[in-house]
């Protein structure tokens, strides 16, 4: 039970993050921008792709509420291994093109390696517990 509940505040408070992170793409992407750790960014109508990436953690942060809410923690961890790509490949993109070693790493890395934590986390507290054992053990159980 206290693996739940530690695993519910951390996944709420990922998920408040990136919500928090990707609303403000969304409504003030100038601001935002520079915290992301490319060395240049889009100009004019280019801005429209840093709204673009505050709406994809929008909704990355809502589908992991709504499985929360929902009480669908199996799904949620399986969701989190999967969302956890992105953040990976903002930090491999921001390395590809000569930006900060140290944004890639301790904002896009930390977040992904964070997401599969908890992710795997939830899939342990929700594992049937007939699948932690061992064939030998299921077949001296049988005998």
């Amino acid at each position: 039970m206290l693996l739940k509940k530690i695993n519910t505040a951390l996944v709420a408070v990922l998920l408040l993050f990136v919500l928090w992170f990707g609303s403000g793409y969304v409504l003030s992407p100038e601001t935002m921008a520079p915290g992301f750790g490319l060395p240049s960014w889009p100009s004019g109508d280019g801005d429209g792709f840093l709204v673009v990436k505050g709406i994809r953690d929008v909704v990355m942060a809502l589908t992991v509420g709504i499985l929360l809410v929902t009480g669908h923690r199996r799904a949620m961890g399986w969701a989190l291994l999967v969302e956890a790509v992105v953040p990976y490949g903002d930090m491999a993109n921001v390395l590809a093109h000569n930006g900060s070693v140290a944004a890639a790493l301790l904002i896009h890395g930390l977040t992904a390696t964070l997401m599969v934590i908890l992710g795997l986390l939830l899939l342990r507290e929700t594992r049937a517990p007939g699948r932690a054992r061992s064939s030998t053990g299921a077949a001296h159980a049988t005998a």
